[in-house]
């Protein structure tokens, strides 16, 4: 019989960032992006009714067998919190359980740019944006912001959650984590609600839609400091994205709004680490210059990967290359890697080439 306890518990001695379980396969771990089976022990179909069963609240079991899948957060008192993703495929249960640690990590631990995310953090308002594909590290970087904040400045924070992951304790400020399907129906209804509550800071797990959107911008508009995120692959592709969210008579209207209320862009991907067993984030980042201000509001997105290039010293924003070869160049990651999650790998190897020949008068042969 399939133990989920232990199974738990060996999943968090790997340091795994998620479990994956499948009926008819064996239980499998994600560690440093790569999947590792750890027993030869099939998960069988009754196996996976039980643990539906064991971990989902009841109304996420409804879920489930409405829909075919549902998302919550799950608290072994042996091994953690876990955010939990149950799936049907071919017609039997499926489930990632990605780990959550209990202590908020900060910006030094999760090797962000401290400058940077600490002006994202003291901001009175505005929205800025969290990217990534999915497992990309997205929400911790929420999660450090909103606790930066929480220990920091005296403000109410407001939460919209799908699933609530890290649970913050109240310091300075005051922290209100509102669940979707639990505490509101929606987040673009919890957003609206969340305008009669007095905050100052809403932090909203992820905008899927126009009314979220719309309500995001509006909030960012009132005065608020909104932090969010999207999955979009870089800056540039963040704000394209945003306005696809609208029919195209509102675009003009959008690039103005945004042009005032969009206070920063970080994308971010994770690298495996050659110093550790982990990964590290490479992060392009967007903050919200004149220059950049001007390119937004005239629709002139192509043209932002150049300004994020002349804006560094000055503001402080990154393109994804420029982060890269700080790790190549630091020994964070391999060259191989650093290629591989470049937008532009041929410009890559001409700035590293440029690094090689610089230090050891010598082309390198990339």
């Amino acid at each position: 019989m399939f133990d989920l306890k232990k199974t738990l518990q060996m999943a968090v001695a790997a340091d795994a960032s998620d479990l994956i379980l499948k009926t008819g396969s064996q239980p499998a771990v994600k560690v440093s992006g790569k999947v590792l089976f750890l027993s030869d022990d099939v998960i069988s179909f009754e196996d996976g009714e039980r643990i539906v069963e064991e971990i989902a609240p009841s109304a996420m079991k409804d879920r489930f067998n409405e829909v075919g899948e549902a998302d919550f957060s799950f608290d072994s008192p042996e091994a953690g919190r876990f955010r939990c993703n149950l799936f049907r495929q071919a017609g039997a249960m499926g489930l990632v359980m990605r780990q959550i640690k209990n202590i908020v990590p900060s910006f030094e631990d999760l090797t962000l740019p401290s400058q940077q995310f600490t002006h994202f953090a003291s901001l009175d308002r505005g929205i800025v944006f969290v990217t990534g594909v999915t497992g990309s590290g997205k929400s911790t970087t929420l999660a450090a912001i909103v606790d930066f904040i929480n220990n920091t400045r005296n403000k109410h924070i407001i939460t919209l959650e799908d699933p609530v992951e890290y649970t913050f304790k109240d310091n300075l400020s005051i922290v209100s984590q509102r669940e979707v399907g639990v505490d509101t129906v929606s987040f673009a209804s919890g957003l609206r609600a969340a305008m009669r509550e007095a905050p100052d800071v809403i932090m909203v797990g992820e905008i899927r839609d126009e009314e979220t959107m719309q309500a995001a911008i509006s909030a960012a508009e009132t005065g608020h400091l909104v932090l969010t995120t999207l999955h979009t692959i870089n800056a540039i592709q963040t704000v394209e994205r945003i306005h696809t969210f609208f029919p195209p008579h509102q675009h003009d209207l959008v690039r103005l709004q945004l042009s005032t209320v969009l206070a920063g862009v970080a994308s971010q991907r994770l690298i495996p680490n050659l110093k550790t067993t982990g990964m590290v984030p490479a992060i392009e980042l967007l903050m919200a210059t004149p220059r950049v201000r001007e390119l937004v509001f005239e629709g002139k997105t192509l043209e932002l990967d150049k300004a994020l290039s002349e804006g560094q010293e000055y503001y402080g924003t990154q393109t994804f290359n420029m982060s890269l070869k700080g790790l190549y160049e630091d020994g964070v990651v391999s060259l191989e890697d650093a290629i591989s999650a470049s937008d532009n790998p041929d410009d890559l190897k001409l700035i590293i080439r440029g690094i090689e020949t610089g230090i050891s008068g010598a082309r390198i042969g990339i």
